[in-house]
């Protein structure tokens, strides 16, 4: 990546996660936030660097991430790395989409998912063995949102939770922000489980809301027609912060996904410390021995992300992800060397890592 291209865009994405978490994207009043401030500033110069327009204040500037494709000359993105359909900020929800929070996690500090691996390093410190480390973050993956009292009273079919695991967990969990809310109502995708919003941020009229065209969840890619969960009362809600709903919660499922079909095949796995997501494998007649698991909206960011390992790799993408010539291409092109790195979806996942493939014969758009 040109890292000076970028530098400005990377700067724009962190503020908007910022911004998004704390107080949401849609008013402010002066003075801003000190980073929207120069983040402003320096578009500001950009723009008329460029003989443009500059934003008038910090709301049109965020308009234009919601209104304007990352391909806008006025973001100076380099084409190869990010689908051009993309926006910094959903024009739905209007919040940070993940395109925003892929870009803002570029660079050398690791921006968001850097924060998502020194919180989970800072779990292992406070479990001690792999075993409670394993079970507490599985607790933070399957429960983004979570109340207090759900702890003594579980309900029908629920457990009840462990002492034990929520005394190390507790702290990662913050009170809900505002801008998810409407009304003191918050809705739950079905699907991914994350927060979601109706368009325009209506109020749902019924005691159940359906993901459609009109509405956005954190997972944005989550299927349509799934029934929203309908929370009215937030009081006691907790949620863990941005960075390990979109790099540990969002991605779970899948891992676990990859892990079944290693262990059917009888394949040992080893979590990498200090990585996302990350195994060493162990088994007869594979050609490949380090294992990455994403769920990345942008391919070349994810090969920047995989592309500097040393060794044969692989990385595990949703399978629709991997089957799509259009994303396998754009994350083949980005990567240093291509013939280190194998791309596959969990399905047959075993067959690829003994045969070495890095493409699926069926791909398609």
């Amino acid at each position: 990546m040109n890292v000076t291209r970028t530098a400005l865009v990377r700067e724009l994405a962190r503020a908007l996660v910022d911004l998004g978490e704390v107080t949401g994207l849609r008013s402010f009043r002066l003075p801003y936030p000190p980073e929207a401030q120069r983040v402003l500033d320096r578009m500001v110069l950009h723009c008329l660097d460029l003989g443009l327009t500059p934003p008038k204040g910090l709301p049109e500037l965020i308009e234009w991430c919601h209104r304007r494709f990352v391909d806008d000359p006025i973001f100076e993105i380099p084409p190869a790395l990010v689908l051009t359909e993309a926006t910094l900020v959903h024009p739905k929800g209007l919040l940070p989409t993940r395109t925003c929070l892929e870009l803002a996690s570029t660079g050398p500090d690791g921006g968001p998912e850097e924060a998502a691996r020194e919180l989970l390093t800072e779990l292992a410190g406070r479990c001690g063995t792999e075993e409670r480390f394993h079970r507490s973050r599985e607790f933070l993956a399957l429960k983004p949102v979570v109340r207090r009292g759900d702890r003594f009273e579980p309900g029908p079919g629920k457990k009840i939770w462990s002492k034990e695991i929520w005394t190390r967990v507790k702290d990662f969990y913050q009170p809900l922000p505002e801008s998810l809310t409407i009304d003191g109502i918050l809705l739950r995708c079905g699907n991914c489980r994350l927060p979601a919003l109706l368009g325009g941020r209506r109020l749902p009229n019924r005691l159940t809301a359906v993901s459609g065209p009109e509405t956005w969840c954190e997972g944005e890619t989550c299927p349509q027609g799934i029934p929203m969960d309908l929370i009215r009362t937030t009081d006691g809600l907790l949620l863990l912060p941005k960075p390990l709903r979109t790099f540990l919660a969002l991605p779970f499922r899948l891992e676990q996904t990859v892990l079944a079909e290693l262990d059917r095949a009888g394949v040992g796995h080893q979590a990498l410390p200090g990585e996302l997501n990350a195994y060493r494998l162990q088994g007869a007649g594979l050609s490949v021995h380090r294992l990455y698991v994403h769920d990345r909206v942008q391919p070349a960011l994810l090969a920047e992300r995989v592309g500097g390992t040393t060794g044969p790799v692989a990385v595990v993408v949703p399978e629709e992800l991997a089957r799509s010539a259009r994303y396998r291409t754009a994350f083949i092109q980005a990567l240093p060397d291509p013939k280190r790195v194998s791309l596959t979806g969990p399905f047959g996942l075993v067959g690829r890592l003994r045969g070495g493939c890095t493409s699926d014969p069926h791909a398609r758009d």
